[in-house]
């Protein structure tokens, strides 16, 4: 079953590199009482992700801030060592968004949101969309057809459905 608008987000322990190591971050922490961006990609430093998903969020971020968003986060079927670099190299983390690690891709199975594509060696990654979460549920959701588009769940399509 995959998540649809009008679902709660299900419960998932993501990580991000911190200081001192890997930290767990449970998402209703992040999501409980606010309003959240969640985008995610198959894989850091793949074409699309790293030259239009990521960088079209960054374009839009300070326009989700002025809406009411609290924060966007970036989802990905990555080691949180990966997703802290992709951030540098991205300038992501500079701008401010936030850069969580779904190791095992349990978070993403959960959604129904994971595939496989054996040819370019991705495998059990997360399909791409981008949804508006509030107080953890589903209020907008846009899922990409093809995980080679970012069209719909870019962040200038998903601004534009707020």
């Amino acid at each position: 079953m995959t998540v649809n608008v009008g679902d709660a987000l299900p419960e998932a322990t993501l990580s991000r590199l911190g200081a001192e190591g890997p930290k767990q971050v449970e998402l209703s922490s992040l999501t409980k009482g606010r309003k959240v961006v969640i985008f995610a990609v198959p894989g850091a430093f793949t074409p699309t992700c790293h030259s239009a998903h990521v960088p079209s969020f960054i374009r839009t971020k300070d326009q989700f801030m002025a809406k009411g968003v609290d924060e966007i986060i970036c989802v990905s079927v990555n080691d949180p060592f990966v997703m802290k670099a992709w951030g540098e190299a991205t300038g992501a983390t500079e701008a401010g968004l936030t850069l969580l690690a779904d190791g095992t891709g349990a978070y993403t199975a959960a959604l129904g949101l994971n595939f496989d594509a054996p040819p370019v060696g991705l495998m059990d990654r997360s399909k791409r969309y981008a949804m508006l979460v509030e107080d953890g549920v589903v209020t907008v959701f846009h899922p990409e057809e093809s995980p080679g588009t970012c069209e719909i769940s870019g962040g200038e399509a998903l601004l534009a459905a707020l």
